[in-house]
């Protein structure tokens, strides 16, 4: 497994979107939320939709590997069956994950899990990249905003630490840190 963290707007999105599309060894696990769909994502391709009601009973029958309450009955969480099928397929396991939820998988699979944490350049330019998608509303945004100055504390319990400054280097760098774990299997811790 290959995990990608960060808090919003560091770029881990995109960094996992363009990973995808170069290497087939690679499957995009695919979460589960009880928010909102925003426009243009799509049912199974960006996230499982559920209810707060279909969420819990899922949570009660034990089948999410992690799950987090994000904001009150906001929930996500990994199902275990994504991981199952992605695995089944003969594929390496690649998420776009929430610090927490990163750090839960961490600490299930161990070293069969590489755990990258994207850096923004600055808190500042981080809060920017976040008003620049104009997703959120103010209250949301202020939400957001804390949320973040907690994520950034957890960087150092992350295999790696990638920088998100130039978008090319930073993507060029990722091909080279997710080329070397899938060609070795070993967790690089530099290169």
């Amino acid at each position: 497994m290959i995990l990608f963290t960060a808090p919003s707007g560091a770029g881990k999105t995109t960094i996992v979107r363009h990973l995808l599309k170069t290497f087939d060894e690679l499957a995009f696990s695919v979460s589960a939320t009880t928010r909102s769909r925003r426009p243009k994502e799509i049912e199974g391709r960006d996230y499982y939709f559920m209810s707060v009601d279909e969420f819990k009973s899922r949570r009660r029958r034990r089948k999410f590997a992690e799950w987090m309450e994000v904001y009150e009955d906001q929930y996500y969480g990994t199902l275990k069956s994504e991981i199952k099928r992605i695995s089944d397929a003969g594929q390496i396991v690649i998420f776009d994950i929430d610090v927490k939820g990163a750090r839960k998988l961490k600490q299930l699979y161990g070293d069969n899990c590489f755990s990258i944490f994207v850096k923004p350049p600055s808190f500042e330019i981080l809060v920017q990249r976040l008003k620049d998608r104009n997703t959120e509303d103010d209250a949301s945004l202020k939400k957001r905003i804390r949320r973040m100055k907690r994520e950034m504390k957890y960087a150092p319990y992350f295999d790696y630490h990638l920088l998100n400054d130039k978008l090319d280097e930073c993507l060029h760098q990722a091909e080279e840190i997710v080329g070397s774990f899938i060609k070795t299997g070993n967790i690089p811790t530099s290169l």
